[in-house]
């Protein structure tokens, strides 16, 4: 999913380096599985071969995971107005970010109120409307489903990550919660520290995939009312929720909301949040600094 993954463990509970590395194999194990399923960018997956033939009322069964993913991706879409919406990916196509090849698609339709990311056709079958980037709420759900795997086995005491986002449970090896840093979009040290306990955090940021287009300066994070990269007052937004795939969901819906909306947004849903401001400013929810353990502009050079 172009994200490093790393798995940490409390050493209490643990019975040998072989049950370490058994929990290892199966969240390596789980992410592949995942992969198959949702990854726009490999020519085998079943996203893939989806999105194919996406719009011709092909109907097909997919594997549960994507089904489930399909349906998650819609309930978010309707959730949250439209504001989060997978079927950008021909704007992600055509802006300089393609996966596996796919038929060329037609202008896209002017966005209808209640549009489906995904139709049901009978019990088990479905049917994609257009095709579909699941990105971020696809890792947010491969990381759910991974650390399900390993309460299953009894671990309780990890700190599971890919990439900006991760799943901490239980504590660390010292007994302490996990802490976890907010980075600094622009490449320098960490922002902010917090301390995650049974908990998942999220990171819609601009940091990463960003490049230029025509002289200009394009991101992925777009925006479903005018089909371009959010241009919003925000470099990034950290949301922290105890399940990982809504975490992604709320973290992408706040940015594309933008830095004027953000605050009374999050704050009014109850959500940990923290965005970073184009001027380099951290800010953050009530709820946000409740779980805030250290802030580098309020250290005073300690």
């Amino acid at each position: 999913m172009g994200s490093p993954l790393r798995l940490t463990l409390r050493t209490v509970g643990v019975a040998s380096p072989d049950g370490g590395r058994q929990a290892w194999d199966r969240v390596v194990a789980s992410f592949e599985a995942s992969e198959e399923a949702m990854s726009r960018f490999r020519e085998t997956s079943e996203v893939t071969a989806f999105n194919r033939v996406a719009g011709r009322a092909v109907t097909g069964r997919p594997s549960a995971r994507l089904r489930r993913a399909l349906v998650a991706a819609d309930r978010a879409r309707r959730v949250t107005g439209g504001r989060f919406d997978p079927t950008v990916l021909a704007d992600l196509d055509r802006l300089g970010y393609p996966g596996a090849p796919l038929p060329v698609v037609a202008a896209r339709p002017v966005a209808r109120t209640g549009a489906r990311v995904v139709e049901r056709c009978g019990r088990d079958s479905l049917s994609l409307p257009r095709p579909v980037d699941l990105g971020g709420i696809g890792k947010g759900l491969a990381l759910r489903w991974a650390a399900a795997g390993l309460v299953a086995n009894g671990l309780t005491d990890y700190l599971l990550e890919a990439g900006g986002d991760l799943v901490a449970s239980g504590k660390a090896a010292d007994g302490e919660p996990w802490f976890v840093g907010i980075e600094d979009p622009a490449g320098g040290d960490d922002l902010a520290v917090i301390s995650a306990a049974e908990t998942a955090v999220a990171t819609s940021s601009i940091r990463v995939n960003r490049w230029m287009l025509d002289g200009r300066a394009v991101h992925h994070l777009i925006d479903p009312q005018t089909h371009e990269p959010a241009e919003t007052g925000l470099l990034a937004v950290t949301v922290a929720l105890a399940d990982p795939a809504w975490a992604e969901v709320w973290s992408k819906v706040l940015f594309l909301g933008g830095h004027d909306t953000i605050a009374a947004e999050a704050r009014a849903r109850g959500l940990a949040a923290w965005w970073v401001t184009d001027d380099g400013t951290l800010e953050m929810t009530p709820a946000g600094r409740a779980i805030t353990s250290w802030v580098a502009a309020e250290a005073g050079g300690v």
